[in-house]
Order: C-alpha cells, then structure tokens, then sequence
C-alpha cells in the first residue's frame, strides 16, 4: 500500500490544531509524570504518522488492517526517536493512536465501557464519569485545551452543527445515539466543557425496567394498557431521572400497523417499529438564518398523516401544538418534560402554553390540557442512583379552574439500610382509573386486584 501522500493535504486536515505538550505542572506524582510523558509519545507518534500516511485510505479501510499496517509504522518512529517500549505498552500506543485518528481520542475507552452512563470533561485535566449512578473522576486527560476543541469539533461536524466563538454552545449526538453537549469558551471559563449522556447499546425494554426493580410488572401491565388502549401520556421527572429511556420502553407497545412520527432536538429515540418518519430540528447558520424549531415540526407533522406523534420533550411553544395534535385525532400521543411532581409537569405546560404567544386565558389552557392528557408517569432518581418510576396519575378533568388528576400507583419510600440503599415499596392507591372501559374497549382486562390497596407487589 502507498502511504506517501503530500504535507500540504494533512494541512488540510488541520494537523496544526494538534496538541502541542503544556509545561508540566509542579509537584507531579509518578504517575501524573508517566501520563503526561505517554501523552507527549503519544502526539509525537501521531505527529510522525501524518507524514507517512494517506488519511483519504484509511476511510476505507477496516479497523483491524489499518492496526496491522500503522504497528509497523509506529515501530520505525519509535526506533527512529530511541523510544524502547514492551509489547503490552506498545499495543496500548497503538490503540491510543487509532482512537485519536478513527475515533474520540481518550474519550473512545470511556464510550466502550458499558458500566459507564455520563462522561463529564470539565476542561482538558479534569474528567468524571458516572457509574451505577456515582460520580468518581478518572486519570483520562487531553494534551490541552485545543485537543479537546479537536475533538467536540469532530462530534459536532458528523451531524451538521458547529460550535465557536459565535455560536459557544451546542447540542449534538454520537453514532449510537448517544446525547452531547459541548460549551466553550467565552462562556466556559477554565477550558472546553463536554457533556455525554450515554445510550446503553442494548435497548433497554419494559422487561429490563422491570428486573432492575424500576418498574413493578403490574404497573408494566397497566402501562401496556394505556398505551394500546391510546391514552395520551406525559411523562415527567428531573434531569437523568429516566424520561427518555422509559418513552422507548412505553412505544413498544404502539401496534406495528401504526405510522409514528418522531420530533426531538437530538434524535435519540430508538423505538421498534418498522414505520417511524424521524425529524430532527434545525440551528441557525452562520448568518443566524434557517432554523427550523420543534415547533414548526409539530406543525409540519399534522401534514404527515401520523397515527401518533411523540416529541422527545416539550420545552417551550411546541407544547401548544403538541396539546392541539393531541385532541385532534393524534389519540395515543407520548412526549415527556421535566417537572419534580405530576402536578408540578401541569404547571408547565400551563407556562409554555404561554410562551407559545397564543393569546388564550388559563382557564382555556387548563381546559387544553385537561382534554389532550390523559396519564402522567412520574420517573425520579433516587439518592442512591436508581432510577424509578415514582406515580402513575390519570387526569380526570376540570373542577372549577382546576385540573383534577388521581394518582393510581407510587413509590413509597420507607428508608435506607446499612449501604445507604434507599427503601421503599410501590403500593396502589385504591383507585380504579377511568381508562379502564377504554381499555375494556380494545380488548385488554386488567383484574380489579391490581388497583386495591392490599395487592402485595413481587
């Protein structure tokens, strides 16, 4: 293979950009001084491999075959620079090197450990990451802060965003879906912030919620109810409390003969339907021109002939449309917002009903809600970082100038053990839902034991 290729070609590929070696900082330990001495090898093989390579082939080429062929060359700049490493160092190095020319750099083991759900990079030193729901900090670090530029350029690029000095933060995704979030400077102070919220890369099912205790199989049945029997449903809770993972779970249910459309910011959802029409948002250019929001895709998707609509998470405008779609024959709509408690998820809609600019008195927009939703699900994550579903709530209309909501099942906590794990049982409330006779309707019984307050749950 011809790995000559001109300098000026590599230029173009901005080889400048790569991180030159800070000075290093006083009081290092050992271990500090090995990682910032395998990172200035690291960008100096990277460096002597840009000479010798052709980056157009390697698009072509898979993983493997280019492991094979840049061993070998790592090898002659190693010998060349009297670098003597052991064969498990120099595997390490060539692994390294191929993250940093195929992938994400130091990021890429990070992405590849599935105990691994949030990687937080607080500038090129500092980076977190959260498992099992614990944030600890872990030794992986970029050359500098323009390693690091490097990198969430990389991300942004593939899905057609940018991020600068103009335009400091962004909003993206990875391959797998995974949701990104980049800030950079002027906005962050002390160096580029990255934020990845990992998607697992096996879908997580009703069945899986239910073994990781986040859902009891009863209230799972109870869920598939509704959604056969298309309920309008909102689901609410805090940031990583499990909204969007508990929307794919819930869209399973949705018969495979049904078109759904999708509208998020970052496509994320990954439902198992064969017809699903996927629409993303839109930013503003350069010139501040051409964006399309979420709502103008609600409003584009009424046009699409759609047996359900499900919007990743209203946040603003879009809820008006969203409430409209839902009390025009869009029977069976799903969308999530962040919210503390059922109630609270009310009052927000209420408020982005109002920033919509419809003029429309509150009384009007309750009435809109209390109409469109039909079950709110409350998912919460708990202090010891499981991730629960907390209430299940039906909204049974208007009394006065308020909306009237019944809660069906909770979570009821009752304290911690030794390990701090938080305990608690889910209990029904004695209410028997008025979805029933829907749901009677669409061929699905549920025994009328489920709902007493007695039901001992597994």
């Amino acid at each position: 293979m011809n790995w000559s290729v001109k300098r000026a070609e590599f230029d173009a590929a901005e080889p400048a950009d790569l991180p030159v070696s800070p000075l290093a900082p006083k009081n290092q330990t050992e271990e500090e001084k090995a990682h910032a001495k395998a990172l200035d090898l690291k960008v100096g093989v990277h460096r002597g491999l840009l000479d010798k390579i052709n980056l157009g082939a390697l698009e072509t080429m898979p993983r493997d075959q280019i492991r094979t062929e840049i061993t070998d060359i790592i090898g002659e700049i190693l010998a060349s620079n009297n670098e003597a490493l052991n064969r498990t160092e120099r595997e390490a190095l060539v692994e390294d090197v191929l993250d940093e020319l195929l992938g994400l750099g130091p990021l890429e083991p990070l992405l590849q450990d599935e105990s691994i759900t949030d990687i937080l990079v607080n500038g090129p030193d500092t980076v977190f990451v959260e498992r099992y729901g614990l944030l600890e900090r872990v030794p992986t670090r970029f050359q500098d802060d323009k390693h690091l530029m490097r990198i969430i350029q990389k991300i942004v690029s593939a899905v057609g965003r940018r991020v600068d000095e103009s335009s400091p933060f962004v909003d993206a995704r990875l391959a797998d879906g995974s949701r990104v979030n980049a800030i950079v400077a002027p906005l962050a102070v002390d160096g580029s912030l990255l934020s990845i919220r990992k998607f697992a890369k096996k879908r997580i099912n009703i069945e899986k919620l239910i073994e990781l205790d986040s859902v009891p199989e009863v209230m799972a049945q109870v869920m598939e109810a509704v959604v056969r029997s298309r309920k309008n449903v909102l689901i609410s809770g805090g940031t990583g409390s499990g909204k969007t993972t508990l929307l794919n779970a819930m869209s399973s249910f949705i018969d495979t003969r049904e078109r759904i459309v999708t509208i998020e910011d970052s496509a994320e959802l990954q439902l198992q339907q064969e017809h699903v029409a996927r629409l993303e948002t839109r930013p503003p250019n350069i010139e501040g021109k051409g964006e399309v929001t979420q709502r103008d895709l609600v409003k584009n998707a009424l046009r699409m002939r759609p047996d359900r609509i499900i919007v990743g998470e209203v946040r603003a405008g879009e809820a008006f449309d969203m409430l409209q779609a839902m009390n025009t024959g869009h029977d069976g709509s799903m969308t999530t917002v962040h919210a503390n408690t059922p109630r609270d998820a009310l009052s927000r809609l209420e408020q982005m009903i109002g920033m919509s600019g419809i003029d429309i008195s509150d009384r009007s927009s309750r009435a809109q809600i209390a109409s469109a939703i039909n079950v709110v699900v409350q998912v919460g994550r708990l202090s010891d970082g499981r991730r629960k579903v907390l209430s299940l709530s039906e909204i049974t209309g208007m009394e006065s100038n308020t909306i009237t909501m019944q809660e069906i099942y909770r979570f009821h906590v009752t304290g911690r053990d030794e390990d701090g794990n938080v305990l608690g049982r889910f209990e029904a409330t004695g209410i028997r839902p008025k979805f029933l006779a829907d749901a009677h309707a669409s061929g699905i019984d549920l025994p009328a034991e489920l709902f007493r307050p007695e039901y001992e749950f597994d």
